[in-house]
C-alpha cells in the first residue's frame, strides 16, 4: 500500500477514535465510530485476498448495523427525553438499544459470531488494530453510559466469558483462538463496569498490553496455526521460552500479571453480593487457561520435527 494512503487511513483511526473520545453529543459519538470503520475497512481489505475480502465484508456490514441501531436509539432518545447528552440516557429503551448496539460494536457474546470470522480472514497486524484500538471507542461510550441496565450487562459479561472459554477450546487456528480470547475479556471489563469503572480500565489496559504482546510474538514467528508453533523454537529460542508467560498470563494464571485484574473483579462483585456470577465467571476462567495451556505446550514442551531429509539439502546428490 502506498505509505501517504496508508498515513491518512492511520491518521482516520486515530481521529475517529478521538472524536469519539472527546464528544458528549450522539450525533459527534456515532460520527467518530463511523470514521473508525471506513478508515480500518481499506487496511483490511489491502492483500485483495477473497478470505481478506470476505472478512472486510462480513466486518462492514456487522459495523454498519451496530452505527444504525446506535442512530436510532439516539434520535429515538431525542424524541422522548429531549435531548442528545451521552451521559443523560435514562429512558430504558435507548438505553437498552445503544448497549446492544455497542456490544455488537466490539463483539460481547452473544453478539459475538463475527468476530473469530472477520479476524481469521486478515492478516496478523490488521488482526491487532482490530482487536486493541477498535474496542476503544465503543467501549469509552459504554464507560459513559448511566448503569441502568444493569441485569443487561451482567447477562452480556457472563456469556462473553463463557462463550469466550468455550468457543477457544476447539479451534487450531491462532487468530480465531484470540478473538474468543478477546470476547472473553471484554466480558470480564463488562462484568465489573457498573460497579467500578477502574478495575475495567485497570483490565482494558493489561488485556491492551498482553494481546500486543501475543500478537507481535507470532507475527514474528510467521504463525497463523498451532503446528507452526512447534518450529518455532528453532527460529528464536529466547523469544519462545518468554512467550508462555504471555499466554499464561492472559489465562490469568496467579503468580502472573493477568491475574491481578480478574482477581480484583472477583473480590468486587462478592462485595456486592453476585458470589454466583463470581463463581460462574472464575470457573470461565478455567476453560480459556485451557487453550493458552494447548499454546504454551506447543510452543515449549514438544521438539520441533527433525527431518533430516529435508533440513539438510545439501547432503543429497543433485541429480
Amino acid at each position: 500500500m502506498n505509505p501517504y494512503i496508508l498515513a491518512i487511513l492511520l491518521f482516520g483511526l486515530g481521529l475517529g477514535t478521538t472524536i469519539t473520545f472527546a464528544s458528549s453529543h450522539w450525533l459527534l459519538a456515532w460520527m467518530g465510530l463511523e470514521m473508525n470503520t471506513l478508515a480500518i475497512i481499506p487496511l483490511m481489505a489491502q492483500h485483495h485476498h477473497p478470505r481478506a475480502v470476505e472478512a472486510t465484508t462480513k466486518y462492514f456490514l456487522t459495523q454498519a448495523a451496530a452505527a444504525a441501531t446506535l442512530l436510532f436509539a439516539s434520535v429515538t432518545n431525542a424524541w422522548l427525553m429531549g435531548q442528545w447528552e451521552i451521559q443523560q440516557i435514562t429512558h430504558p429503551l435507548p438505553s437498552t438499544m445503544i448497549t446492544l448496539a455497542l456490544a455488537l460494536k466490539i463483539g460481547l457474546a452473544p453478539l459475538h459470531a463475527w468476530l473469530p470470522e472477520v479476524l481469521q480472514g486478515l492478516d496478523l497486524t490488521t488482526g491487532l488494530i482490530l482487536s486493541t484500538w477498535q474496542k476503544l471507542a465503543p467501549f469509552a461510550l459504554i464507560l459513559q453510559l448511566q448503569p441502568s441496565n444493569s441485569t443487561l450487562l451482567i447477562i452480556l459479561g457472563l456469556t462473553s466469558t463463557l462463550i469466550g472459554g468455550w468457543g477457544g477450546l476447539n479451534q487450531t487456528q491462532l487468530r480465531k483462538i484470540l478473538a474468543y480470547s478477546s470476547i472473553a475479556h471484554l466480558g470480564w471489563m463488562i462484568l465489573i463496569l457498573q460497579f467500578s469503572p477502574s478495575i475495567t480500565l485497570l483490565t482494558l489496559l493489561t488485556y491492551l498490553i498482553m494481546t500486543f504482546s501475543t500478537f507481535l510474538v507470532f507475527k514474528l514467528n510467521k504463525s497463523t496455526n498451532i503446528n507452526t508453533l512447534a518450529t518455532s523454537w528453532a527460529k528464536a529460542p529466547a523469544l519462545t521460552a518468554l512467550t508462555p508467560l504471555i499466554l499464561l498470563s492472559l489465562g490469568g494464571l496467579p503468580p502472573l500479571t493477568g491475574f491481578m485484574p480478574k482477581w480484583l473483579i472477583l473480590q468486587e462483585l462478592t462485595k456486592q453480593g453476585l458470589a454466583p456470577t463470581a463463581t460462574l465467571a472464575a470457573l470461565s476462567a478455567l476453560l480459556s487457561l485451557y487453550f493458552y495451556l494447548r499454546l504454551s505446550y506447543a510452543m515449549t514442551l514438544t521438539i520441533s520435527p527433525n527431518n533430516l531429509t529435508g533440513s539438510t539439502p545439501w547432503r543429497l546428490p543433485s541429480s
